[in-house]
């Protein structure tokens, strides 16, 4: 559209001189004819432009709002000598109607004004400042890395809109340079006062809209500058972190290795699992809290402000999250006091309910056990087989027994069986005796190695591993109270085998009678 302005606007000129320069002799036909013609023509092409200028243009609406407050400024300063010359002749009430009238209007006046502060001074000020850069973003981490690449991006955008707008004012002032020459040549056909004032004041507009130019080309030469040399930083300090991420990365990854090698060779020279699994915790809390370290220091500027910040802090955290370091503290008990080990046997009295099972793992936060089927499970849970969650700073607050302490993998176990006071209590309690002895003799022997092994970590008085036979007198009859050893994680089975196999025993005998609850009924003769 505007190379055909161009166009039909050198050709327009081309025909005024040529019907210039024809015959001057105004009355002719067909110079009128030619004349009328041209000033349609030009007349239309001031309309196509006037089409092609945006209806939204942000530089004629403010161009406008600048007129606007010429014209609001000017006629608020003639009100003004109105009311200073009324009020000056006012000196027997006359005009008062009037002069209300004149400053009702300078009220209205003013308030325009106030709206349009500082458009009659500088109309383009928020068209030509630059958007503002804002504050440039610390690249300190590797999570800063993404917030430079979007300044970066941001400010390329804000200037990509910048140059756009200028775009839009050089369009704009070649639209009305066009404008301006038919104009001009309107003139040397019609030489009337609209066409002449409607030239200056385009004129006017021009002198304006080109200044703006000169200033935004000026003020994007400089904006432009700026944006360089923050990309230009902040792409260096990306640069160093990227750099440092890289070293920190090797370094990480190489004590991945590093851990993976000590863990197989360990794996090769340890065979038992229970120590194995120690040392693989070990070499594994080692690792991440060497990690940690590395980041720690490496992204942490000043760590005597972290620790002050910290120290303040620490009552709040303590209390806010008093179980979990607790049970960390927990962890360190455990862990280096050697009292739980994977593998173990542990008893955890737990809100009134009763939990045996074996240790799966223990992590920094909680012991992992798997309930196994016992006496506990025979007399109160009925259930067994789940997985237990038992939070580590229970060792300072909850009974905790484990039944497989150290080297030692035995307990005692007790069978309480009753007979009648008539029975053979000798016999009995012979009976009873080598049975036990019999199916614990093992576990006796085993017993026996291990407390010896205790005498170097423990005070150990009592060192009796032989079966234990006591009888004591109740009213159903007399309690045989057998204790022998047996394996902690099998403590049912051979339970149930000894019972059996006294009860066969007793049965065989022909004076031991085993007793239970009875009623004896006495019926009289009447």
């Amino acid at each position: 559209m505007q190379k055909l302005l161009i166009a039909l606007l050198f050709i327009l000129t081309v025909s005024a001189a040529a019907a210039q320069n024809k015959d001057n002799n105004k009355t002719d036909p067909e110079f009128v004819k030619q004349k009328q013609h041209l000033i349609q023509e030009y007349t239309a092409t001031l309309a196509a432009i006037d089409n092609d200028i945006p209806a939204d243009s942000v530089w004629m609406k403010n161009y406008s709002s600048y007129l606007t407050s010429i014209e609001v400024k000017n006629n608020l300063a003639e009100v003004r000598a109105k009311i200073a010359k009324l009020s000056k002749n006012n000196r027997y009430g006359q005009n008062i109607d009037e002069l209300s009238a004149l400053r009702s209007k300078e009220n209205i006046l003013s308030n325009q004004m106030m709206q349009l502060k500082g458009k009659d001074t500088t109309p383009f000020a928020e068209l030509l400042t630059p958007p503002e850069i804002g504050e440039i973003p610390p690249i300190n981490n590797p999570l800063d890395i993404f917030t430079g690449y979007s300044f970066i991006k941001q400010l390329s955008n804000n200037h990509e809109d910048y140059i756009k707008q200028k775009d839009r004012l050089k369009r704009l002032i070649e639209l009305l340079n066009i404008k301006k020459g038919v104009y001009e040549n309107l003139i040397v056909l019609q030489k009337d006062k609209k066409t002449q004032e409607s030239l200056e004041a385009l004129k006017k507009q021009l002198d304006r809209f080109t200044i703006a130019l000169d200033t935004i080309n000026i003020t994007d030469s400089v904006y432009k500058k700026r944006i360089e040399v923050i990309e230009i930083n902040l792409n260096k300090k990306i640069e160093e972190q990227m750099y440092k991420l890289t070293k920190i990365g090797i370094i990480v990854v190489s004590l991945f290795i590093l851990s993976f090698l000590i863990k197989l060779i360990i794996k090769k020279y340890i065979t038992d699992n229970e120590r194995f699994y120690t040392a693989n915790k070990i070499i594994t809390f080692t690792n991440f809290t060497l990690i940690l370290l590395i980041l720690f220091f490496n992204y942490i500027e000043n760590v005597a402000y972290l620790v002050t910040i910290l120290g303040f802090a620490s009552a709040g955290i303590a209390i806010a999250m008093k179980d979990w370091f607790m049970s960390i503290l927990g962890w360190l008990v455990i862990v280096f006091g050697g009292s739980i080990h994977v593998g173990d046997r542990i008893r955890v009295d737990m809100d009134g309910m009763v939990y045996v099972g074996d240790v799966l793992d223990i992590s920094l936060l909680r012991i992992t056990i798997l309930e196994d089927i016992t006496l506990s499970s025979y007399h109160k849970n009925r259930r067994a087989g789940r997985i237990v969650f038992i939070p580590n700073n229970y060792v300072f607050t909850r009974m905790i027994a484990n039944y497989t302490h150290h080297s030692l993998k035995t307990v005692w176990d007790g069978i309480d069986i009753t007979i009648t006071f008539d029975s053979n209590h000798k016999k009995a309690l012979n009976i009873c005796k080598e049975i036990t002895r019999k199916y614990s003799k093992g576990y006796t022997d085993i017993t026996r190695k291990q407390l010896n092994k205790l005498r170097n970590n423990y005070s150990l008085k009592n060192t009796n591993v032989e079966p234990r036979i006591f009888s004591f007198i109740e009213p159903n009859g007399v309690v045989i109270s057998c204790w022998y050893l047996t394996n902690a994680y099998g403590t049912l089975t051979l339970r149930s085998t000894i019972s059996l196999e006294i009860v066969e025993e007793f049965n065989k005998a022909g004076d031991i009678t085993i007793s239970y609850p009875t009623q004896k009924l006495y019926m009289e003769e009447v």
